[in-house]
């Protein structure tokens, strides 16, 4: 079996087979409010807490790096509880890989001595890996760049232009990570060799060693074990529930949203019966309106006749003294 091979056929199993547990922990973390992730950033966290071989790699990126993929006393410590849940993962998927496909006879502390190893390998080639596929993938986008800003290329749509640049630097960084992931399960499977160099051959038959990884995956106590692992969901589960409303957004007290009345159901009839009210009372403020516009016309037409008379009757008061003055002879105002 290649390095490769060997490396992936022990990785790959162990990450799937502890991650259930991780989750379970990284969930109540998060709701006691202890981690906050960046979101863009989940997926690698994801992909960092399932494996094994990131336990030590996390706080050399964290620290070291200087790249942080959230905050809260809960990420540091869900990767130091995850150390038991690997070793255990590890011992198991490897004790199979070892009967199974080397044939050879688990050493003792299989799991505890392949996780070391990992564990250093990872804190040594991860930082790597995230530098150099950093690097790749920023000097893509800025050879893509360039080529899509040359003279020939100014033209094309935004849509296309978009397309094309991100398909030609994501191969390329694609491409880099695929490289980097074979050279680390590469060694990854060197670190296995050297395990399982000093180990015994397996001298059953196949049925035989069929059976031993077969019955390796039963424990000897099925009823112990099932009910440690009710207990342990169940103690999770209480624990999540229990501190679940803490970490829920709830709005302050002085700042309650307004209460909000239920419309009552709509009543046909009695909006009939205000629409005919509203109805008869229009017709009656447009009557009152209509007598008292009567009322007006008939005061302004008996207020001119009263105007026309005193105009007809001024001009002969107004004659009669010009008269009698002008009778009296003009010497009798002496």
């Amino acid at each position: 079996m290649s390095s490769f091979k060997l490396g992936l056929s022990i990785l790959w199993p162990a990450c799937w087979t502890a991650l259930p547990i991780k989750m379970a922990f990284a969930m109540l973390f998060m709701a006691m409010g202890t981690i906050h992730l960046e979101t863009k950033l989940g997926i690698t966290f994801l992909m960092l807490l399932m494996t094994p071989v990131s336990v030590f790699a996390f706080f050399v990126i964290s620290l070291g790096v200087g790249f942080h993929f959230g905050e809260g006393i809960g990420l540091p410590l869900l990767f130091l509880l995850s150390i038991p849940i690997d070793i255990w993962s590890l011992g198991l998927v490897a004790r199979t890989v070892f009967l199974e496909r080397l044939r050879l006879e688990p050493p003792d502390s299989l799991g505890i001595g392949l996780w070391v190893r990992f564990a250093v390998a990872g804190a040594i080639y991860l930082p790597f890996l995230w530098v150099v596929q950093g690097g790749a993938t920023d000097l893509a986008r800025s050879i893509t760049k360039s080529i899509l800003d040359m003279d020939m290329l100014k033209a094309m749509p935004v849509a296309e232009r978009i397309g094309l640049e991100f398909t030609a630097w994501g191969s390329a960084a694609f491409v880099v990570l695929l490289a980097l992931t074979f050279v680390g399960l590469s060694i990854l499977g060197k670190l296995v060799e050297g395990r399982a160099a000093g180990a015994q051959p397996a001298g059953d038959t196949y049925q035989d060693l069929i059976s031993r990884w077969d019955m390796i995956r039963v424990p000897a106590d099925q009823s112990l074990m099932l009910t440690a692992f009710t207990a342990a969901g169940a103690v999770l589960s209480l624990l999540f529930w229990a501190v679940l409303p803490v970490s829920t957004p709830h709005p302050h007290e002085c700042c309650k949203p307004a209460t909000v009345e239920a419309a009552p159901p709509f009543d046909a009839q009695k909006s009939l019966s205000k629409g005919e009210k509203a109805f008869k009372d229009a017709e009656l403020k447009i009557a009152a309106i209509e007598q008292r516009t009567a009322e007006d016309e008939k005061d302004k037409q008996k207020g001119g006749k009263d105007k026309a008379g005193a105009k007809d009757g001024s001009p002969k008061s107004d004659g009669k003294p010009s008269q009698s003055a002008a009778g009296k002879p003009a010497g009798s105002g002496k």
